[in-house]
Order: structure tokens, then sequence, then C-alpha cells
């Protein structure tokens, strides 16, 4: 059996197709499957995990319907509430949103619903439960063998070139679920990564998104390398720091869950993408943002963190202080459980600096207006505060007079 086989969980090939009706639990869903069409059968993941037998409690549902799938989604809307998007006029595709479930609808990609598998993307992706009527699963590519072999396969390459995106897709089902790829399907998405380049960039950050997030990124990144997919995105020449493989999970310093769920995300997206990657992706302001400044100090603190300026450890904390988690992942381990101590204090004046008296109390101890000398004088009084030159009300006070009796130069 392959390393990544998941057959444990999988349901037996003698399994009841109650059992997977049991899994999905219909009778929760938002849609009551009497208000569907005859002929409607549920497709790809939401099948895919609940024979993994890791279906969360709201999973993203796609059903195939015979024809008019536009419509039914928008009767639907009306009917139960939630709104209906058109993601694809042409092809008929509709997306329903409603209670907190997304629900894809689809025509049927072909003569029947074995056509529409068949043009799919990957085999374990390629399996339908029928609703109306129900039915038992309808497994044209074998999918279900795929699983009990924890393999991942392509069902051909021209599907996956159809729509290049998936090429990205089956990187990101690895990261999520533990199986190994397939030699052919890795051979047809090197063969065809440059076509990767034709997708909205919009598409390429939803995947990557989803991608820094998955439990099992770490088997993924050496394929990834090994595939150039995101080359095009990814041009980090010059930055030995950043060649090497992202922090592992293995390898976290003891964080929790919710310091590990901020830090790793970070962490990898900077090995994943360069900062004009991430423009062209158009990420957010914000994620760009992030990624500089912390791809910034992992350069200038690589094997030299004692010899940073007093000025640069200040503005290393104010800049990454949410964020410090992702650097620390590329520190030393010692110097990194220290670090981490300290950045969970909220009181240490260092990790986290504060002025110790705010600009009030300042406007009304020297007579000072807003303004750039007193943004300077609040700055001043939280680098002192950060090295313990000065702590309570009283010594910052006495510090600002003397600091701004040496700054007539400025007034």
């Amino acid at each position: 059996m392959p390393p990544h086989a998941v057959s444990d969980n999988i349901l037996k090939p003698d399994a009841k197709t109650a059992d997977l009706w049991r899994e999905l639990a219909p009778q929760h869903w938002p849609i009551p499957l009497t208000a569907l069409p005859n002929g409607t059968a549920l497709v790809g993941g939401a099948v895919r995990d609940a024979l993994l037998g890791r279906l969360n409690k709201k999973p993203d549902l796609d059903l195939v319907v015979p024809n008019g799938a536009l419509a039914l989604s928008q009767s639907l809307a009306g009917t139960l509430g939630g709104s209906s998007v058109v993601l694809d006029e042409q092809r008929d595709i509709a997306r329903l949103v409603i209670n907190g479930w997304t629900i894809d609808l689809a025509r049927c990609d072909g003569e029947s619903i074995d056509d529409d598998l068949w043009r799919r993307d990957f085999r374990l992706n390629a399996i339908a439960l029928p609703l109306r009527p129900a039915g038992a699963l309808i497994d044209p590519t074998g999918g279900q063998e795929d699983l009990e072999r924890g393999q991942l396969v392509a069902v051909s390459e021209r599907n996956l070139t159809d729509d290049p995106l998936r090429l990205l897709r089956g990187l990101r089902l690895l990261a999520e679920i533990p199986l190994d790829l397939d030699q052919q399907t890795a051979v047809w998405i090197k063969t065809h990564r440059t076509r990767l380049t034709d997708v909205a960039p919009e598409r390429i950050l939803n995947e990557l998104q989803r991608l820094v997030t998955a439990d099992h990124f770490d088997n993924v990144w050496s394929v990834l390398l090994e595939l150039e997919l995101l080359k095009p995105w990814n041009n980090l020449e010059g930055n030995t720091e950043l060649h090497r493989s992202p922090p592992r999970l293995s390898e976290t310093f003891g964080m929790t869950d919710d310091e590990r769920a901020l830090a790793l995300p970070l962490a990898r997206w900077i090995h994943l993408s360069s900062d004009s990657g991430l423009e062209q992706l158009r990420a957010s302001r914000q994620l760009q943002r992030r990624c500089r400044r912390l791809r910034h100090w992992i350069q200038l603190v690589s094997g030299q963190q004692d010899r940073l300026t007093e000025v640069q450890r200040v503005q290393l904390h104010l800049e990454l202080e949410e964020d410090l988690p992702a650097l620390i992942l590329h520190l030393p381990q010692e110097i990194g459980r220290t670090w981490l101590t300290r950045w969970r204090n909220p009181s240490d004046p260092l990790f986290h600096p504060t002025s110790p008296v705010d600009g009030s109390m300042l406007q009304n101890a020297l007579g000072l207006s807003p303004g750039p000398v007193l943004g300077r004088l609040l700055h001043h009084l939280r680098h002192e505060r950060a090295f313990g030159r000065v702590n309570g009300h009283a010594s910052a006070i006495t510090e600002a007079k003397r600091w701004f009796s040496l700054q007539s130069d400025l007034l």
C-alpha cells in the first residue's frame, strides 16, 4: 500500500449506500431533496470526503441537474432564502448561498451523468451519488479505487488542460488529503505548467489561499518545486534564505493551534510567491504589505539577530507585532522559543512597544499641540521604554522634558 493510502477511513466496497447517506445527512441540508428535480446527483468533493469520513458540518455541495440550473438556483433562493449567483451563464452553472452553506448547481455536462463524470478533473472527484431518485454510487473512472490506494489520478490529460487551474487544484488536493501523485498525472502537470498563466489571477490566488492553510502542506512543497508550477510568481533570485523549504508543521516551537494558524500561512506565502508575484495575482494590499515586511525582516535578521541596532529592534516589533510568529519560525530553535515566550507576554515593552504615557498627557505636561513633534516624542518614549530606560509616568515625563529641551531646532 502506498505511504499515503487512506483506505483505513474509506467505506468498504460492499458497504450499503445507506452508510454514505448517513455520513452526508441530507436531512440537515438547507434544501429539501423534494425541491430538486428528478435526475439530480451529488458529485465531487462532498462525495469524496464522505467516503473518506472527513466531511465537515457544512460541506460545499456540488449538484448536477438535467438542465435549468440557473433557474433552479434563483427559484430556491426565492423560496428558501439566501442568494443566487451566476457562475457561468453559458454553461448553466449557479451558486446558492444559504444559511452558511454553499451549493453549486450545474447542468449535466453531456448526455448522461457518466459523460459528465468523464469530463472532470481527477478520478476521486468523478464519483456521483444519485439523489432523485436515490441510487447507488456511480464511479465510471475508478475514483473509489484511487481513494483506497491513496492516489491522485487525473481523468485524462485533456481534462487538465480544458481548465488549466486544475493543474494547481491537484496540488492543493494533495495538501488537503494525504495522497500520492500518480506519476503520469505529474508528467501531464509539468508538461502543461505554463498554461496556468492563462488562468485569471483571482482564481489562482483562491487556490493558493487554500493551499497555505492546508493540513498537509508539508507533503506537497517538494512536488511544487519539482513541477515548477508556481515559477512565474515566485522569482526569489538572490534570496537564499527564502529558497529553503517553508517552516514545517512539526517545527513550530510548541506554538498553540491558534498561533500556528496565524504564523504558518504567512510563512508559507513568502516561499510560494515573490512580492511581484503577489501583485500579479492581485493579492490584497494587506497581504502584500505583510509579506513584504516579513520578507524584509527575515533577510535582515537571518544569522544576525543579535546585531540589530536598538532602532531596528523596535521597528521590527512595531511592523511585525501580530505577525512576529511567522518570523520566529525562521529563527534557530533556542532563539525562536525565547522570542515566542516574550511575544506571548503582552506587557513585554520590546515585543509590544508602547509609550508609557499618551499624547494628551504629554500635551498637558509640556504644553504641546498635536503634530509631528508630539509624534516623534511618543516614538522616542516608546523606544526608551522598550530598553528599560523609562518605566512609569514620572520617569517618562522627566525624559520627555529632557528630550523636548533638545528639540528647539524643530519648533
